[in-house]
């Protein structure tokens, strides 16, 4: 039988740390280990036995997860999963965290329906489970089970013929999950401010993509910003999902824009990088180019492979910079990708194939 992974949940709040427990422990390959109410009660915890994953809230008193974190990664590495609010100022913080080493943001569980908080528990395990596998210390493998989980076939049907012709223009469109805000960062530091547009799913909270969008902003040669219905997709501009909502790239004419558009979960998330992928499909067919980077899971594969199957080319960010190798690996496994390359490399490929 599978080694759980092991988590210490880190949060001031009673309420909240009782949610996670509640929520870790539905999972079968998940096993809480402990709780703390502060930094100090978890530095205890961590010498009397080492989790495999810690959940720590952003804001808390004594000493604030950032410090917190700074210490753990300077001591003794652990994957961690930032747990935040969803405020302007923890979402900022907890994309701090990411720079920091934190492997992945959650947004704190709170009441809703059935439904919703069904969603938040897929998600908050789906995090635990990646953050597992990241390539921060040697640990277990923990087998990624998937559940029976919705495709793209729910947002949009699967394309009966090729893209409309091609164009002089042609369009980018990335996917990224776990260690993908790094990655991303990288990816678009390094294009020049005349790129091809590009349109992006990066797995993230709601509340925090407009945060990221505006580090990254200020951060490249290129605009940066969170996509909103309608936007005309445009050279020097790359337009990232907001959290929770699924995005879609659309075609009138010569001329290409997003739709942002709500749903059920496609491959455990929204939005889904399939969805994203089927859609360039659908619209852009040759004048495509595909990638997708570091992250658990499949999501992104199928969709990668039907890009290819319109004439697309893809590229895939290669094991040894990837945080998870589970997307890309996964792509490749389908037959969806064109090119591996190293994450320093995938600004010069895409630049490459869109000339």
């Amino acid at each position: 039988m599978p080694k759980k992974v092991k988590v210490l949940i880190v949060d001031d709040s009673a309420v909240v740390r009782q949610t996670m427990v509640e929520i870790l422990s539905s999972d079968p390959q998940i096993e809480v280990m402990s709780t703390a109410g502060d930094p100090f009660i978890a530095a205890e915890r961590i010498r009397q036995e080492v989790p495999d994953v810690i959940t720590l809230d952003v804001e808390m008193p004594r000493m604030d997860g950032i410090t917190f974190l700074h210490k753990i990664m300077s001591q003794h590495p652990i994957p961690v999963v930032m747990c935040s609010s969803l405020t302007e100022k923890g979402s900022e913080t907890a994309l701090k965290a990411l720079e920091y080493g934190a492997v992945e943001i959650i947004q704190k569980p709170r009441l809703g329906t059935k439904a919703f908080l069904e969603e938040s528990r897929v998600r908050i395990c789906d995090a635990v489970k990646a953050a597992s596998q990241a390539r921060l210390r040697r640990v277990s493998a923990v087998p990624h089970q998937v559940a029976p989980k919705l495709t793209a076939d729910v947002i949009m049907e699967k394309p009966k013929s090729q893209a409309m012709m091609q164009t002089t223009e042609k369009v980018v469109v990335v996917g990224a999950s776990t260690g993908g805000t790094e990655a991303l960062r990288t990816f678009l530091e390094s294009l020049p401010a005349d790129c091809p547009g590009i349109v992006i799913v990066q797995h993230m909270p709601e509340g925090f993509t407009r945060a990221f969008s505006q580090r990254l902003d200020g951060l490249c040669r290129i605009t940066v910003k969170e996509a909103e219905n309608n936007d005309t997709v445009v050279r020097g501009r790359a337009l990232i999902a907001p959290g929770n909502h699924h995005l879609l790239l659309k075609r009138s004419g010569a001329r290409y824009y997003v739709e942002v558009k709500d749903g059920p979960l496609v491959s455990r998330h929204r939005p889904s990088v399939d969805v994203l992928f089927r859609s360039a499909a659908r619209y852009a067919g040759k004048n495509a180019v595909g990638v997708i980077m570091t992250g658990m899971g499949d999501d992104g594969a199928h969709g990668m492979l039907e890009m290819k199957q319109a004439g697309a080319l893809n590229i895939a960010q290669d094991e040894a910079s990837c945080i998870v190798f589970g997307m890309p690996n996964e792509a490749i496994k389908l037959g969806g990708v064109d090119y591996i390359r190293p994450l320093d490399a995938i600004s010069r490929e895409v630049i490459k194939l869109c000339n």
